[in-house]
């Protein structure tokens, strides 16, 4: 697909620190960052305020349709609304977390929201982080990067952000679902992040994307 404007691509596991180096990054390239993970996080905690089954994919399906779910940008970064409603750290909540790969699975939930993903592109360059931004949402962009770390790492993140769903399992479900699953993009540079920090991940990154041809 043709782009008039640039997008970064992200992607990488769960706990991997690829939203808080997409942040920064986009920041310190003056781009707008987008977080996709949080956009199937609020379809998800609707879907549960509303009493469907998450396993139930028919009855998502159907939730989806009437849906209101709103995409803007505020500061920089990202927002998402559901009927009108602004969440933030509701997406965070552990039923959200325990649900969210199964919402995630079903395609029609993706090609909605990858449709509103490919949006932010029409006026703006982004950094966009999720689990197939550079797969499936900007196949065609040249500047894809891959977020890894190690499963004891990530999961230590995980706990110490006060979140107990198992990383494991998660990277399972992931990589083995039809719709979109977790890989490495082709054309992607790598990078761990298991023994570094955030400001030496972005730098890593910002020499990535000059590789890649980046030019500020």
């Amino acid at each position: 697909m043709s782009q008039i404007h640039r997008a970064v691509a992200i992607d990488g596991p769960a706990a991997s620190g690829k939203s808080t180096v997409a942040r920064r990054l986009a920041a310190s390239l003056g781009l707008i960052m987008v977080n996709s993970g949080a956009m199937y996080r609020a379809v998800t905690w609707q879907i549960l305020q509303d009493g469907v089954d998450p396993s139930d994919a028919d009855a998502v399906i159907r939730a989806l349709e009437g849906m209101e779910i709103g995409c803007g940008i505020e500061d920089g970064l990202s927002t998402i609304a559901i009927k009108g409603r602004h969440l933030t750290t509701e997406v965070r909540e552990p039923q959200v977390n325990d649900a969210v790969s199964k919402v995630a699975s079903i395609p029609e939930v993706r090609e909605r929201l990858v449709e509103m993903q490919r949006e932010y592109l029409t006026d703006n360059d982004v950094v966009m982080e999720g689990r197939d931004i550079g797969s499936v949402v900007f196949p065609d962009s040249p500047f894809k990067l891959y977020i890894d770390a190690s499963e004891e790492v990530r999961a230590a993140r995980r706990s110490k952000d006060g979140e107990a769903d198992a990383v494991a399992k998660r990277d399972a479900q992931d990589r083995q679902r039809k719709a979109s699953p977790l890989k490495i993009s082709e054309g992607a540079i790598v990078i761990d992040s298991s023994h570094l920090t955030i400001d030496e991940v972005v730098g890593e990154a910002r020499e990535a994307l000059i590789k890649l041809g980046w030019d500020d």
